[in-house]
């Protein structure tokens, strides 16, 4: 149990890191895609921090996994934010600063969806696998939605393109 709770106190850290860092950049970037992409990641850490501190609390108390805490967290709304904003018209490519925190917050969600997903497996537990595969699917989601960023940072009309040669509506 004792290993279980580290591993919590870990994904508290990274998450309240997460959230910071996603608050500073929807603050800093002028682009209006980045701002929304950025925004509303850092809301989804700062709910995920929530939930997490809720059941470490429990665990701690109890010293097994909780019945009582509400352990969902909403699903990630990023790629419907993601394709409202870019739907707006804002054709302005990234800065070197903004490509510079999407690589960044790239790299942060691929390792939160490897963590979540390893506490799922290492997990006996349904309601804990469940809890840690949710975490883990929408990290990854917000991996996507990122990468998804990154080539309308890059090239706006080219993500344009692909996007209505697609059927991508952003939904």
């Amino acid at each position: 149990m004792e290993k279980r709770l580290d591993a919590l106190d870990i994904a508290l850290k990274n998450e309240m890191n997460e959230h910071h860092f996603y608050l500073k950049n929807a603050e800093r970037t002028a682009n209006p895609v980045g701002k929304a992409m950025f925004a509303q990641i850092a809301a989804e850490e700062l709910e995920h921090h929530e939930r997490l501190k809720q059941l470490a609390e429990s665990w701690k108390q109890d010293k097994k996994w909780p019945e009582t805490v509400p352990l969902k967290v909403n699903d990630t709304a990023v790629r419907s934010v993601f394709g409202r904003a870019a739907r707006g018209g804002e054709k302005t490519a990234g800065d070197d600063d903004d490509l510079k925190a999407v690589r960044t917050a790239i790299a942060f969600e691929a390792k939160g969806a490897q963590f979540y997903a390893g506490l799922r497996d290492q997990s006996a537990d349904p309601k804990e696998k469940a809890f840690f595969g949710l975490l883990a699917d929408i990290e990854h989601e917000h991996f996507v939605s990122l990468k998804d960023t990154e080539e309308f940072f890059i090239d706006p009309a080219a993500w344009y393109q692909k996007a209505q040669s697609s059927g991508l509506d952003g939904a």
